[in-house]
């Protein structure tokens, strides 16, 4: 990722959805403006979700998805929509592509309805294009309209024409709920010349000659809140605050660095990790609070699921499959079992672990996070993170959370 490329969790995720051939990988294009996607008259040409970056005014920073189609067939197929109903579950809006000239109410009734439904279920905003426009007659396209609905937010388009594609990019941008200007990672609780002290181990397993994500946006949060982040290892922190001529308005960690930050950060002075503050952000931060009492409850043989957004190469001391695991162990003193997913794997049932604990979701967009919460609480699975377990394990959940001003009784 460059360093002016905004990252795709933070970009609003738009998928094409619908049958094969009905035009989804030809609407992107135009869209686009590229020759992104492939175009072929042969069926399961997209297998694999395709994913575009690109900026769509007034939105902004977006990503653009081409899925497989939802009628593919076979057992290859059957995977492949799959994959589709996984965006489907991530996505902020959805534009579902029907192909005019081929539908007619049967078919539509088969696989265009139930897909309406369950956005609706959902809640998602989408708009419905109906491509291929320029191949139908004026009564054709009254019967389609008639079939949806005077309030269906449609569209005829013709990718092949240009035939409405940027009334089809104007009508995307504004089926998007303006995002809380509040919503903020750490700057809405900072005043400008605030100084904040950032903890960045540098162990091996960070990554070589950069900052992981969450380090670089909380510190782009802190530079738009006007506040000044100050960067030092672990190592140097207590060095780093003697340096300081002003006491630090808070100090965020690595959640593996929490308890020897919490050493040498003055009482007075904010204490929180990254992955809370993405908590905050991405999800439910009290509802993953309330899950961290489930750790003393845990009992031998209980299964406990840690799940990371991102994929990457496992190393020597990985916090999520070694590190906190050993820690919860040790803290429970229990035999216990863990599972371990990362990227798009997620349980859709969580009801046979007796835990969760998802990292801070910095690669995940915030509906993502929120869908794996409500899962959770759809099978009365505590669900905490990294950052707020470790932080209860060493004793210091509760001044973990003061810089939210939202006082927890019992921790």
């Amino acid at each position: 990722m460059g360093m002016n490329e905004t990252p795709s969790a933070n970009r609003v995720q738009i998928g094409i959805f619908g049958r094969v051939n009905a035009g989804k990988s030809s609407i992107i294009n135009a869209i686009t403006g590229q020759d992104l996607a492939i175009i072929s008259g042969k069926k399961g040409t997209t297998t694999d979700p395709v994913k575009k970056a690109m900026e769509l005014l007034p939105l902004g920073p977006v990503v653009l998805i081409d899925t497989p189609g939802l009628d593919d067939t076979g057992y290859l197929g059957k995977l492949r929509v799959e994959k589709t109903r996984e965006v489907l579950n991530k996505v902020d809006i959805a534009v579902l592509a029907v192909d005019a000239k081929a539908a007619d109410e049967a078919s539509l009734r088969e696989i265009e309805e139930p897909l309406i439904r369950r956005v609706a279920e959902q809640k998602l905003p989408y708009v419905i294009a109906v491509n291929k426009a320029d191949r139908i007659s004026d009564a054709k396209r009254n019967r389609l309209a008639d079939f949806f609905g005077k309030e269906a937010p449609l569209m005829f388009v013709s990718a092949k024409t240009g035939q409405n594609i940027l009334e089809l990019k104007e009508r995307i941008a504004a089926a998007l709920p303006p995002e809380d200007p509040g919503r903020r990672l750490i700057g809405d609780l900072l005043q400008p010349y605030d100084t904040v002290v950032l903890v960045v181990p540098i162990d091996s397993a960070a990554p070589k000659g950069r900052l992981i994500l969450p380090q670089q946006q909380v510190i782009r949060d802190c530079l738009e809140a006007g506040a000044i982040p100050v960067v030092t290892r672990d190592t140097e922190l207590p060095r780093a605050l003697l340096s300081l001529s002003a006491k630090p308005k808070a100090v965020i960690t690595d959640s593996q660095a929490f308890l020897q930050a919490a050493k040498a950060t003055p009482k007075d002075v904010y204490l929180t990790s990254f992955s809370i503050l993405f908590s905050r952000y991405k999800g439910d931060l009290w509802q993953q609070v309330e899950g961290t009492r489930a750790i003393r409850d845990l009992k031998d043989g209980d299964l406990v699921l840690v799940s990371e957004g991102c994929t990457h190469h496992r190393q020597c001391g990985d916090i999520g499959t070694q590190k906190l695991p050993r820690r919860i162990r040790e803290f429970t003193g229990k035999e216990l079992a863990f599972r371990f997913t990362s990227g798009g794997e997620f349980p859709e049932d969580l009801s046979g672990f007796a835990l969760a604990i998802h990292c801070g979701g910095c690669t995940l967009n915030g509906r993502e996070m929120q869908r794996r919460l409500s899962l959770a609480r759809a099978s009365g699975t505590p669900m905490t993170n990294y950052g707020t377990a470790l932080a209860y394990m060493s004793g210091i959940l509760k001044r973990s959370l003061e810089l939210f001003q939202q006082p927890q009784e019992g921790l």
